[in-house]
């Protein structure tokens, strides 16, 4: 089983409980846009604790970066991770995940979901094939919208983002359902990528199977 040890090099927040986090890169330490690795905190009670986390750096880079959601009223790794400093140390393990871009299509992301579609969008953006990919993004409240400011750099009017716990400005309100996405999207006959919770990633998928899009259309994390 592949194991690194990493040091943090930096830790910022992101929103009120969202992190990012860059350690230091492995030595011919490969992944694709998308892929995930499970992490656990080299201190002592916490090194068999992994959970799973998205690379959101790109693979070309210096660095790993990993945009992470905390929960910090669980006593779990997420939390621990809230009070990492500088030259901390992280065990990396294997790299896995079934999401890598298929080809121009529809990105459907709620919460912390969105993390592999940032990694793939920006590696389309650094190889100019932005093309006309759409981001819909589910959340709660403007808040919580992680990488606002870039991700609508990036697409422009092809960045969706809906509300369902306020109304707020031109923003969506509501989730996603069919109706909704029969509003905003014209072409169900391309790709479609969808990560989020559970619940949210259920309802997505029989809605877009409902609208004809195909199994073969349709990328998750399996």
């Amino acid at each position: 089983m592949e194991e690194h040890v990493v040091k943090v090099t930096s830790l910022e927040k992101i929103t009120h409980d969202v992190i990012r986090i860059v350690a230091d890169k492995p030595v011919n330490y490969l992944y694709t846009p998308g892929q995930a690795t499970e992490i656990a905190i080299n201190k002592e009670g916490w090194r068999d604790e992994r959970r799973p986390f998205t690379f959101t750096s790109l693979p070309t880079d210096d660095s790993l970066e990993f945009i992470i959601k905390t929960y910090p009223t669980h006593d779990g790794v997420t939390n621990q991770l809230l009070h990492l400093i500088k030259n901390d140390e992280l065990i990396l393990h294997d790299v896995f995940g079934a999401i890598a871009y298929q080809g121009e299509g529809v990105f459907i992301a709620g919460g912390a979901g969105v993390t592999p579609f940032i990694a793939i969008l920006r590696y389309l953006q650094s190889n100019k094939l932005i093309g006309k990919n759409m981001l819909v993004f589910a959340n709660k409240s403007k808040a919580d919208i992680i990488l606002e400011k870039e991700l609508n750099d990036l697409l422009g009017n092809a960045f969706i983002n809906i509300l369902s716990g306020e109304k707020e400005g031109d923003y969506y309100q509501g989730r996603i359902s069919e109706e909704f996405l029969k509003s905003i999207i014209s072409n169900f006959q391309q790709q479609f990528y969808v990560c989020g919770p559970p619940p949210m990633m259920d309802a997505a998928l029989k809605q877009l199977t409902n609208l004809g899009v195909g199994d073969n259309a349709i990328t998750v994390e399996i």
